[in-house]
């Protein structure tokens, strides 16, 4: 017997964003004229709709409800069509769902990494918009899971052989959508709350400037930072004097090393400037005046290290942010997403300048002064920064001039010394050997030579020369390491400095070399290498800068100039020794990038000496007294005469990653 009212086409669940618009379609067929009544039901309350006696029902989501249609006819005959959800997202991310959506799956919740005991329950959730509403399954290490089709994966009793790779396949008759993977781990809690599956930081001190006045403490500040963060267990990567190209690569494998969990930190010390409250680093070959286009923006930098998925993110700028061409129209960014996980440390406040203390030797920016006293604390990354702040505040040195600045959206109490609990293969990435290599090499007439290699920075290496103790036959025995010759591929080296001392019975070419060495003084960074030996006395120190513009082996040749007892005739040996290209070489030199068109520039080799002119010195009473350089005087810099601001380069990952930058952390040896 023919059923009086057959349903044709039944109404279908979806899953909208708040304020969206569609239709709910009911179809059906009678041998009689059909009527038609919409209702819905809301926290177990069923109530007829109003008006709604159509079969399709337009409706505006405001919040999740049930719906279902009866359908009458004239004999008083009824039925029901099914009922569908109208699931109503809430809060989505910006651009969610596409402007030309046509209903295909759109993930707007992703399932989240977890750490469960055994035994204890597990619960992962995703959702996705789409219309029709998307089925579920999910996987595990890529295997379909047959009975966790819904958008919560639970597991009552978790056991070790839980864990794993888990994602999810939204999809629907438009298509399917993929949520990202997260990993699983069943086992035994760590009784620490909070931890890192890694922890890296790039830092970057620029000195000697090409067209800006140059600078002093970005060196100290660098080498010391780093040394503190190797306390802490980051990995790494320290650089000095680079280009805006060297710029833009050293950021780009910067953020390929990072991943989920990491804790990165990125700090840049030297020239700098402020628009709009976008930050820019300079360097040190940009022209005069500063523009966007020569500079890198550091605002794209912390989106780019959020795409990583990392837990914390941390950028310290010490650097001044004048305001800099205010009249210029506004670069577009894009608001960063509210993951909860960045901090700012500024050295200073907005429309202000950094300075440094000068102090003998060493130079020191007042931010690091007082950062590195507390770094190393137990506590909330904002709360360590905290107590610089306060220091920073009392200092009456930088009273009414320097205010530093903490902009933060950190949800949880990370600390910089959260242990670090490895995931997978990116473990194989934190180790890296930091013991000091030498090399022993024997001249004819028997002196023995102990040549020492050592990076204070990942472009900055020593190759240091002590005497052995000399044969009977041999006296009066001097070192001299001497540069490479010859072109480098490409056109440029890197820059080459020597130190000896000049000695009494020498030949005259022997004196002439001596007389050139003795022009390069003993700066910042030597200084620093002496502290790294403990005041060791050595023989001749050879110093290379700019490892990242090495394109070829590097030949050096090591004279020993003596004295032969026997004939007292004054003698010269020499030995050559071969340095391996770079890693960090190998790194920067890679050409298989779009990279914008820059002015390739040799190191520059100019002494350290101004910070953005703004410079704290000791008086010969020891204490502590500001100044100014004469490039310009407080409180303001020459504005730019450029009208508009164009957007400057976008710094894009570059090529694979390059695992070598981390093996070429602060301390580590030559390879």
């Amino acid at each position: 017997m023919q059923e009086a009212i057959v349903i044709t086409e039944q109404p279908v669940s979806v899953s909208v964003p708040v304020g969206y618009s569609f239709t709910l379609r009911c179809r059906a067929e009678g041998r009689t004229s059909l009527q038609y009544q919409w209702f819905c039901q809301q926290q177990s309350v069923c109530r007829q709709i109003p008006g709604a006696t159509n079969q399709d029902l337009p409706i505006t989501a405001q919040q999740t409800q049930l719906y279902t249609c009866r359908i009458n006819d004239l004999y008083k005959n009824a039925v029901f069509s099914d009922w569908v959800k109208v699931e109503v997202h809430q809060c989505v991310a910006r651009g969610l769902p596409p402007r030309l959506w046509r209903g295909e799956p759109v993930i707007v919740l992703n399932p989240t990494e977890q750490r469960v005991e055994v035994g204890k329950p597990l619960q992962l959730q995703c959702a996705a918009m789409g219309v029709p509403a998307p089925n579920y399954q999910w996987y595990q290490n890529g295997n379909l899971l047959e009975h966790q089709k819904k958008k919560k994966l639970w597991i009552t009793h978790a056991k070790v052989s839980d864990s794993g790779t888990y994602l999810c396949c939204a999809s629907n008759s438009h298509g399917e959508h993929w949520t990202n993977a997260v990993d699983i781990h069943i086992g035994t809690c760590r009784p620490e709350k909070f931890f890192a599956t890694g922890k890296i930081a790039l830092l970057v001190g620029n000195n000697r400037y090409q067209h800006h006045p140059n600078l002093m403490a970005p060196v100290t500040d660098v080498f010391e930072l780093s040394l503190l963060l190797e306390q802490l267990g980051f990995q790494v990567v320290s650089l000095l004097d680079l280009n805006k190209a060297e710029m833009v690569t050293a950021v780009s494998r910067f953020l390929q090393l990072l991943g989920k969990g990491v804790y990165a930190i990125f700090y840049y010390a030297g020239h700098g400037y402020e628009h709009s409250g976008r930050n820019y680093m300079v360097p040190v070959d940009a022209p005069q005046p500063y523009a966007p286009e020569n500079c890198i923006s550091v605002q794209r930098i912390l989106q780019k290290m959020q795409q990583q998925q990392t837990a914390l993110n941390l950028i310290l700028l010490d650097t001044c942010r004048k305001w800099y061409n205010p009249e210029c129209a506004l670069s577009q960014v894009q608001p960063l997403e509210p993951w909860g996980n960045t901090v700012y440390g500024y050295a200073t406040s907005e429309d202000a300048e950094a300075y440094e203390l000068q102090d003998g030797e060493f130079s020191s920016g007042i931010f690091m002064k007082y950062l590195k006293k507390h770094i190393l604390q137990e506590k909330k990354v904002t709360h360590m920064l905290d107590d610089v702040l306060e220091d920073i505040g009392r200092d009456p040195l930088v009273t009414g001039k320097q205010v530093m600045e903490i902009k933060h959206t950190l949800k949880e109490a990370r600390s910089l010394t959260d242990p670090i609990y490895p995931l997978g293969a990116a473990a194989e990435l934190w180790g890296c050997s930091n013991e000091l290599v030498s090399e022993m090499v024997t001249f004819p007439c028997g002196v023995q030579v102990e040549l020492r290699f050592h990076r204070l920075f990942s472009n900055v290496m020593y190759v240091c020369a002590k005497l052995q103790p000399t044969p009977t036959h041999v006296a009066d025995a001097r070192l001299l390491l001497c540069q490479p010759t010859g072109p480098y591929p490409g056109g440029e080296g890197p820059s080459l400095r020597n130190r000896t001392q000049a000695q009494p019975h020498m030949q005259k070419q022997e004196m002439d070399d001596v007389a050139i060495l003795k022009e390069s003084r003993l700066d910042q960074v030597e200084s620093l290498l002496a502290s790294v030996y403990k005041r060791e006395e050595l023989d001749c120190v050879f110093q290379l800068c700019g490892l990242q513009k090495i394109q070829t082996d590097v030949i050096l040749k090591l004279d020993l100039h003596y004295t032969q007892l026997s004939t007292k005739q004054r003698t010269c040996e020499s030995l050559q020794t071969t340095l391996q290209k770079s890693l960090l070489g190998q790194f920067f030199s890679q050409r298989n990038y779009s990279q914008p068109n820059y002015q390739r520039t040799p190191a520059c080799t100019s002494s350290v000496r101004l910070r953005d002119a703004s410079v704290l010195s000791t008086d010969p009473q020891g204490q502590a007294s500001l100044r100014t350089g004469s490039s310009h005087s407080l409180p303001s810099s020459n504005p730019s005469n450029s009208s508009s601001e164009p957007e400057e380069n976008d710094e894009s990952d570059l090529s694979d990653l390059c695992s070598a930058l981390l093996r070429a952390g602060p301390g580590q040896d030559y390879p």
